[in-house]
Formats: C-alpha cells, sequence, structure tokens
C-alpha cells in the first residue's frame, strides 16, 4: 500500500479573505502535530457566509486572515481556489466531518479535547454522543456560551479552567463569525490547537439534520439548511450567495482587488 498523498498548498486570497488549498489529511496532521507539541494552532472552516463576513468587514478580515488555518468548508469555496487560483481539491474540509476526524486521531493518541460553546444540553448529548462512537476519547471539559460578551476577567477565568483540565484540544462551537474572532482572541494564551467548527455541535448532537451527502457534493447544503430554518438564515443565503458569485467573478476578471487588509488591529471582541 502506497504512502497516503496530503495536499497543503498554502494560502490564497478569496474576496480578500486567505484559505488554505488543503485536504483532510494534512490538515487533521497539522492540528494533531499542534497538540502533541502544545503549540497554539488556530483552525477554522469557512464557507460562503465566512468569506463574506470578512470580505465586508475589515476588522473581521483581519482577524480571518491572523488565523493559521482556514480551511474551505463549503463547496463554492473550493471551486473558487479552482477558478482563481488553479487549486484541484479532492474535496471541501467540511468543519462537521473535520470535527470526527480529529476526534478520531485524538482518540487515537490519547489527546484529550474540551468542548466549547453552544448549550449546556447541546454538550452533554455531544459528549454522549462523541464517546459512543469514539470509545478512548477523552473529554477533558466542556463550557456553554455565555450568550453575551464577556468581561477580560470571565474571559481569563475561561481560559484557566481549559488550561486546567488538562485538554490538548479545543472545539469551539460559537457559529461564524464569532467563532472565529473568539480563536483569533484566545488562542495563544492557551496554547493548544482551536478548531472554530460551527454547526458541527448541533449537527453531531443530534439537534439539527445534516443535509444529504448529494445535496452537499453539489454545493446546495445552504438550500437545505434555508429549508431548515428560514426565518433565521434566509438573509445569510438569499442575499450573500448572489454576491459572493459576482464578487468571484469580478476578482477572477481582475474587475475588482478584494486583498486589502485593515491598517490596525482590530479591538477585542470577547465573545463567550
Amino acid at each position: 500500500m502506497g504512502a497516503i498523498t496530503m495536499i497543503d498548498d498554502g494560502k490564497f486570497p478569496i474576496l480578500g479573505v486567505h484559505v488554505n488549498a488543503i485536504d483532510y489529511e494534512a490538515a487533521v496532521s497539522k492540528i494533531i502535530a499542534a497538540a502533541q507539541q502544545r503549540t497554539p494552532l488556530s483552525v477554522t472552516a469557512l464557507a460562503v457566509h465566512g468569506v463574506m463576513e470578512g470580505s465586508f468587514d475589515s476588522a473581521m478580515r483581519t482577524r480571518m486572515n491572523a488565523l493559521d488555518l482556514v480551511c474551505p468548508d463549503g463547496q463554492p469555496v473550493r471551486w473558487a481556489l479552482h477558478l482563481l487560483h488553479g487549486k484541484r481539491l479532492p474535496d471541501r474540509v467540511y468543519g462537521p466531518n473535520l470535527t470526527l476526524q480529529v476526534c478520531a486521531a485524538a482518540a487515537e493518541q490519547g489527546l484529550p479535547i474540551f468542548l466549547y460553546g453552544s448549550h449546556s444540553a447541546v454538550l452533554d448529548n455531544l459528549t454522549r454522543k462523541l464517546t459512543d462512537q469514539y470509545r478512548s476519547l477523552q473529554i477533558a471539559g466542556k463550557l456553554p456560551s455565555l450568550f453575551r460578551r464577556a468581561t477580560p476577567a470571565e474571559r481569563n477565568e475561561r481560559n484557566q479552567q481549559i488550561r486546567d483540565s488538562g485538554a490538548r484540544i479545543v472545539l469551539v462551537g460559537l457559529g461564524c463569525p464569532r467563532q472565529e474572532v473568539w480563536a483569533y482572541e484566545n488562542t495563544r494564551a492557551l496554547s493548544m490547537p482551536t478548531l472554530a467548527v460551527g454547526a458541527a455541535f448541533d449537527f453531531h448532537a443530534g439537534t439539527l439534520m445534516q443535509a444529504p451527502a448529494t445535496l452537499q457534493k453539489l454545493g446546495l447544503e445552504w438550500l437545505f439548511r434555508l429549508s431548515k430554518e428560514p426565518n433565521r438564515l434566509w438573509k445569510r443565503y438569499v442575499l450573500l450567495n448572489p454576491k459572493y458569485i459576482l464578487f468571484i467573478l469580478r476578482q477572477a476578471l481582475g474587475i475588482q482587488d478584494f486583498d486589502l487588509a485593515s491598517l490596525s488591529p482590530p479591538p477585542d471582541e470577547l465573545y463567550a
């Protein structure tokens, strides 16, 4: 059997947000290596919504571009890497799947994980389902979201609780873009990999249904999610998706330069 080939070609700008041309194997390898070495590694998986958040907001773009690993979560993001930069990836790096692959590797390597965000009931269900699936997985602790901004003292206290737990990897489920802000602000203080994984908590806890595989492959997961949560998601998909297509074409044709950086570091948001 031949060696596993990993794709890790670096970062490329999509509407000003620098996204890694990377596959699952390379992403998991980077995360596990950082956990073993006890070094910080800020990770997210961005779909169209996340890219557009960074494109529209210079402070958010600065935060996202400071993250160590920005995986192409959505098929349209993977396609943009191909169209704009000639990067052919075999698949997107979907946050919920990345979550499971990291949990499997962490269980195998004896690396405890910490669950941060969402509601207590979701975290309880997620803990049960993950440990049922990966019997040797160690969950060192869990903290639900405060659903408000934290005070500096609360942030320091929560970070200390994560460090004291013995965790080596933190999974963060605060929703985009709050979770990216959290990873930007806290990863260095924690000195371990932090993964912003979005709806993975709800999917794997069983509180939200994932789109059928066929729709995911066609890049139509957004349509399924819109049908399930129309009141919450209609602006995100009905307004942002057409703008994303238009802006990608403008970048491809050289009509507009989106690769702009904020002139100063953004202020702390202290999402919790």
